[in-house]
């Protein structure tokens, strides 16, 4: 993968600063998705019974959002079962999906144990689909000695544990996101071999460009309060939002911010480039593109009447249109002076999607650091959620 910055800044206080804040949350244990390529890799022995036709995960935000990202990823490249997921607890959006359930394997996910929207659509998915105490087709994952462990152990299921030191939005390698992918057949240990050489070669001081554009958000945030991630690849959508909660999540606090917002070209240029152009600007944008989509699907080289405007890509691959119509925007953004930078995945890989998760982790904790803020807490999350309790 290539990392491209298009703005000059220099500021090497604070990328002291933000190496040594990060190097000591890893050298320390204290934050715990830094080791995840290591400890997770227990999970390559389990061993699931194939008898099923889709895997169903039960969970919202951090416990489906990172799994989601990596299915939509790989799911037409690599042969993997389908992965519903039940996040929302939108009645239509539910019972279109529980028609679409044949034989399902459930994996529940929730770190505290009382996440509201998933323990109801679990009690939903246990009448619907009869299961009882004891059931094979029915996995928890949880942090240790939650009230969802506990009825799990009551119910005699097959539990795995959450590690006490991650957090939610950092938990895709942990056993949130790798049980339930390895359990659809994706290979798991390629993910955490590519998250963990990209760790490596950062605290090796190889990935400098990281700590560049961390001292860059965290010393500008007023002047630059949101960042732009524009991703040309349908396949991308699952993934930007799960970079939404992650900066969002972390990011906001203290009445600081960093507001992430993502986008999906060139789908998003009909809608949202112009704002870019033309108003108030103060945003970065970072720019994520697949080099290599391995399809070579072409444009017909046939001439349709009075649409002759359009012919200059005829014959061409809608690889390179894709990828030229993310060249010519990042030019025209360029043009206006903003603060740019790029990410370039030469094809799309198992090992490439692991370094983009730990890339986007690590900078988050940077950022955070520089930002003086705990990037690993949401109080603001906790009292919309007493508020909906006291409406009850």
């Amino acid at each position: 993968m290539k990392y491209e910055l298009y703005f000059e800044y220099e500021n090497k206080k604070a990328e002291k600063e933000a190496y040594d804040k990060v190097s000591n949350e890893y050298e320390s244990g204290e934050i715990g998705y830094y080791h995840l390529p290591e400890t997770s890799k227990k999970f390559k022995n389990i061993e699931f019974n194939t008898d099923y036709n889709e895997i169903v995960i039960i969970g919202i935000g951090g416990s489906s959002l990172g799994s989601k990202a990596i299915f939509e990823m790989t799911k037409n490249k690599y042969k993997t079962k389908k992965i519903i997921f039940l996040e929302n607890p939108d009645p239509i959006d539910l019972y279109a999906k529980f028609k679409q359930i044949t034989k399902p394997l459930f994996f529940v996910i929730s770190k505290s144990g009382k996440t509201i929207e998933t323990i109801s659509i679990f009690k939903k998915v246990i009448k619907h689909f009869n299961l009882t105490k004891g059931s094979k087709n029915l996995k928890v994952i949880t942090d240790s000695n939650s009230p969802l462990e506990k009825f799990a152990t009551e119910w005699n299921l097959e539990i795995f544990n959450i590690p006490k030191n991650v957090g939610g939005r950092f938990s895709v390698l942990s056993a949130v996101g790798m049980i339930p992918l390895k359990a659809a057949g994706i290979d798991i240990l390629q993910i955490l071999e590519g998250a963990k050489n990209f760790r490596d070669r950062f605290f090796e001081k190889k990935e400098e460009h990281l700590l560049k554009k961390a001292a860059f958000y965290a010393r500008n945030y007023k002047i630059y309060p949101i960042n732009v991630l524009f991703a040309y690849a349908t396949i991308l959508n699952a993934f930007k939002e799960w970079y939404v909660q992650l900066f969002g999540e972390s990011l906001g606090k203290n009445g600081k911010e960093i507001m992430p917002v993502g986008h999906i070209g060139s789908i998003d240029q009909h809608s949202f480039l112009q704002l870019l152009m033309e108003g108030m600007g103060h945003k970065t944008i970072t720019f994520l593109k697949i080099d290599n989509f391995e399809i070579n699907l072409k444009i017909p080289n046939i001439n349709l009447p009075h649409l002759e405007v359009t012919d200059f890509v005829n014959g061409r691959t809608f690889e390179e249109l894709i990828n030229k119509e993310c060249e010519s925007t990042k030019e025209a953004l360029l043009a206006k002076e903003y603060p740019i930078d790029e990410i370039i995945m030469d094809k799309l890989t198992l090992e490439n999607i692991g370094e983009l998760i730990m890339y986007y982790e690590i900078l988050t904790s940077a950022i955070g650091g520089l930002l003086e803020i705990n990037t690993y807490n949401q109080p603001g999350v906790e009292i919309g959620k007493t508020i909906l309790r006291n409406k009850f």
